[in-house]
């Protein structure tokens, strides 16, 4: 049976004892939106392995002198990134699946910053301004 990293199944004591912190940084953590567990029906924090592993990241860059506000942009970032990455892999396995008849269009900026298709041999209308040109590599 595989340990489900998403699930949210440490209370507060165990979980600052699995990130050797103390459970009143870890309330700190959750009212400043830096970890936000989850909470069960008492409205009790509960923590998943993912929870821990960034409490233990938080930790880590306080120690080297991040300040909180700072910790709090990083994580932003990260998460902003790794969403950007999914993103990135789903517009490229889409891009795979679609057929080839694609590689012989061509992109060109409209007059307001919208992307247009155009044929092969055409030039954009002169009141689209067109700035850049985007042709699809060939992959053969």
């Amino acid at each position: 049976m595989a340990f489900d990293f998403e699930q949210p199944i440490f209370v507060i004591s165990v979980a600052a004892e699995l990130a050797d912190m103390h459970p009143q940084t870890l309330r700190q953590y959750d009212r400043l939106g830096i970890v936000s567990p989850s909470r069960a029906p008492g409205k009790s924090r509960r923590y998943s392995q993912r929870d821990i592993t960034m409490l233990r990241e938080v930790q880590r860059l306080s120690q080297e002198g991040v300040s909180l506000e700072g910790i709090k942009r990083i994580l932003q970032l990260e998460n902003q990134v790794a969403a950007l990455q999914r993103r990135v892999t789903e517009l490229s396995e889409e891009l795979e699946r679609r057929p080839r008849a694609l590689d012989s269009r061509i992109f060109a900026a409209g007059a307001a910053g919208d992307v247009v298709s155009l044929a092969r041999g055409k030039r954009p209308r002169p009141r689209s301004q067109a700035v850049v040109v985007w042709r699809p590599r060939n992959s053969e």
